[in-house]
């Protein structure tokens, strides 16, 4: 069943966003749309093992390392919440929506906040907007979230869109962001940021932000073991004449995967930052070749 309403009594920025966390993984992230330039600079806070944070409405920015520096401390969300509203004097303008590590939620709009303004706290999330068209966009969220299956990204991102589907912010849209987390997550396991993703200017965000998260996927995610296609005779000669076409490929076609095929396949992946797909064997990621293909039938298009 998703989450209570909590509406502000009196009609008063300018967002609507979702944190939570994926009780599968453990991730934690943000989603954010608004009618305001690079929101994902202001609005969306994330530690792995620690929790998510969304700040809007006259977002005081502060609550983001502050809150997670309560949530690291040990501090249950709604005491996190409870003290970082406690310590603003302008916490009537203030909107947040809080979400730890075990997943416990928690939000708060300031009665001064522009109307429509409300949350929706549900099961391991929070979703708040403000400035909206009406209430039915926090509760669309909130049903796309938890009906939406996939990884956390991707029920994120559904949820945006949900929300935008049914009224979303009332001046319109442009931008949007998207921030999940995870241990060890981030470029090389460098970091915890599994997605950081942003749409700074665009008149449909989060619609480019889908966009963005499929090529993030792309670049970013290993393959999927399942899906890898043998390379047989047809499709090793078929990989050897559009990469000689594209110039990565001086030796023969001779319809045989070897080394020098493999050597000029991922000399292709490497220029084109596709190297978390390469592979051993003689096996080939769909979408490295669908990607090869897209390349090579570009080039014969003058494109």
């Amino acid at each position: 069943m998703v989450g209570r309403l909590y509406n502000t009594g009196s009609p008063r920025l300018s967002t609507f966003s979702i944190a939570a966390r994926d009780p599968l993984t453990g991730d934690l992230g943000v989603a954010v749309q608004s009618k305001f330039m690079a929101v994902g600079s202001v609005v969306p806070w994330a530690q792995a093992n620690v929790g998510a944070i969304a700040t809007q409405s006259y977002a005081n920015t502060s609550y983001g390392p502050r809150g997670l520096e309560l949530l690291r401390g040990g501090l249950p969300a709604a005491e996190t919440l409870a003290r970082l509203t406690l310590e603003d004097e302008d916490r009537r303008l203030r909107q947040v929506g809080i979400v730890s590590a075990t997943g416990e939620a928690a939000a708060f709009t300031g009665e001064e906040c522009f109307s429509w303004a409300g949350h929706v706290i549900g099961d391991g999330y929070c979703c708040q907007g403000n400035i909206l068209v009406s209430a039915d966009t926090v509760h669309a969220m909130a049903h796309a979230f938890e009906g939406t299956t996939g990884d956390l990204a991707n029920r994120l991102v559904a949820a945006l869109a949900a929300g935008q589907a049914a009224g979303g912010d009332r001046r319109g849209q442009q931008s949007a962001a998207l921030l999940v987390v995870r241990e060890g997550g981030g470029y090389a396991g460098y970091n915890d940021r599994l997605v950081d993703l942003r749409v700074d200017e665009h008149p449909a965000p989060i619609q480019e932000l889908a966009r963005l998260l499929d090529l993030y996927r792309l670049y970013f995610s290993k393959s999927d073991e399942s899906e890898l296609l043998p390379i047989d005779a047809s499709l090793a000669r078929e990989l050897q004449r559009m990469l000689t076409d594209l110039g990565f490929h001086a030796a023969d076609i001779t319809g045989i995967y070897d080394e020098a095929t493999k050597s000029s396949l991922w000399d292709f992946m490497s220029i084109e930052n596709l190297e978390e797909r390469q592979q051993d064997d003689a096996h080939i990621d769909p979408r490295v070749l669908q990607f090869l293909q897209d390349r090579w039938q570009g080039q014969a298009l003058g494109k």
